[in-house]
């Protein structure tokens, strides 16, 4: 018996921040918010390099190469900050 994950079924389609928050619009129509604090990288970083982003794969995950910076889909759907953030 195999077992199905969330991200076998979903996929990112678009990225978008706005001061505070980070948006993935997904294929099945959701949209996922998470804090932008959860991310000190994408915290920290200019719009105009939040704003430049490239799907990972079939849209399982993000990078952000001007901030060196990698979120999964999978860890966003679980609610998962980067390492050493206090929620």
């Amino acid at each position: 018996m195999s077992t199905a994950k969330a991200t076998d079924r979903v996929a990112i389609r678009n990225v978008r921040c706005d001061e505070t928050m980070l948006f993935v619009d997904l294929s099945d129509g959701r949209t996922l918010g998470t804090p932008l604090f959860w991310y000190p990288r994408l915290l920290n970083a200019t719009p105009t390099q939040r704003d430049n982003w490239e799907l990972l794969g079939p849209g399982i995950g993000v990078h952000w190469p001007d901030v060196d910076e990698d979120l999964s889909l999978e860890g966003m759907l679980a609610g998962r900050a980067a390492p050493g953030v206090v929620k």
